[in-house]
């Protein structure tokens, strides 16, 4: 199923318990290396600061803060980055809309699908499906 994830090191942020273990698991089961996950920006920017990470998933809505200053922080290392929200693009800060989002609820094998796009291409510029 596409380019294999194993060995790449996945930064999950996401705040609802269920959804951020699914992911997880997804995840630990295409052999990839979970950073997190984590459920807010101080703990995902500490995680930034002392792991490398190959590609990241972020909520955009963190018990009410948003991750921005997460993918702001991607960006400066240009590390590829996906949404997984609820928000619509044009809810999103420009300079963000043009990151790849899934819509909650959302399917773990087009979570996967974005991610392999995004690692293959090395940016975060991938055209949604």
């Amino acid at each position: 199923m596409g380019q294999s994830m194993t060995g790449k090191r996945i930064l999950v942020v996401e705040d609802e318990y269920f959804i951020a273990q699914d992911l997880r698991k997804a995840l630990v089961e295409a052999e990839t290396t979970v950073i997190g996950p984590v459920g807010n920006v101080n703990d995902a920017l500490s995680l930034l600061r002392d792991e490398p990470v190959d590609v990241a998933i972020l909520d955009v809505n963190l018990a009410g803060t948003q991750s921005f200053p997460v993918a702001d922080a991607l960006r400066e290392r240009s590390v590829p980055y996906m949404f997984l929200t609820g928000y619509d693009e044009w809810a999103l800060p420009e300079e963000h809309r043009q990151a790849p989002r899934t819509n909650k609820p959302f399917a773990t094998s087009e979570v996967l699908r974005c991610l392999r796009q995004l690692d293959a291409e090395g940016t975060s510029t991938v055209t949604p499906a």
